[in-house]
């Protein structure tokens, strides 16, 4: 082995290694993520840091409350997807762009590798409502949601896109956000008011920052 091959791989290989090592863990086992707006206030604060944990839905569906991060309704929802002038980003192309500080540069950005964070409100096969004020209502009966502080306005002009009786699909669950006065969730996606199981990336496993919020998930 020449010498220039020995440099390489003693100031590289570690290197390579850690990368392939973070790589895989993020696919496959958990990964760190930021909240960047409050349509989950008040749970979730802007800037809060979570780990999301992957392994458990391999095997097992997210459960009525659960917190899910998932891919970009701009990345599967039909309508979303034919209002594009160009073609989807590819997974790598994302993958890459996950990565600080390549998400800030400008003019790099694709609202298709975004990702979102939402909570499962429900379940394939429920009949599912969203009143005016916000409220879910399964089945014919009013569900008491005790994380939502912030209902919508009865104003006309503060619409909570409201919709009625309409059943889950199979495999696919309703997302909402906490701050159902303040989130683009479900209820507003033109295709599809469902998430479908394969998009799910994870769920809120352990929040780590702020240190006064420190803790797991229930």
């Amino acid at each position: 082995m020449n010498a220039a091959i020995k440099s390489f791989l003693k100031e590289w290989g570690l290197l390579i290694l850690l990368t392939f090592f973070v790589s895989s863990c993020r696919s496959f086992l958990a990964e760190p993520r930021y909240i960047p707006s409050g349509s989950m206030l008040p749970e979730l604060q802007i800037n809060d840091r979570l780990i999301i944990e992957k392994f458990s839905l391999r095997n097992s569906l997210p459960k009525r409350g659960d917190i899910v991060v998932f891919n970009s309704p701009y990345s599967f929802d039909d309508k979303l997807i034919s209002s594009r002038s160009k073609p989807l980003p590819k997974k790598r192309y994302c993958f890459f762009m996950s990565f600080p500080p390549m998400s800030f540069i400008p003019g790099l950005r694709d609202q298709a590798c975004d990702a979102y964070i939402k909570r499962v409100v429900a379940l394939p096969g429920e009949i599912v409502s969203v009143n005016t004020k916000g409220e879910l209502i399964i089945n014919d009966k009013l569900i008491a949601e005790p994380y939502v502080s912030y209902k919508c306005s009865l104003s006309l002009f503060n619409r909570c896109g409201e919709f009625e009786n309409i059943k889950v699909p199979k495999d696919h669950f309703l997302v909402l956000g906490d701050n159902r006065s303040n989130s683009w969730d479900g209820r507003y996606w033109p295709g599809s008011k469902f998430l479908h199981k394969k998009e799910i990336i994870g769920k809120a496993y352990f929040r780590f920052w702020p240190l006064s919020q420190l803790g797991f998930f229930q």
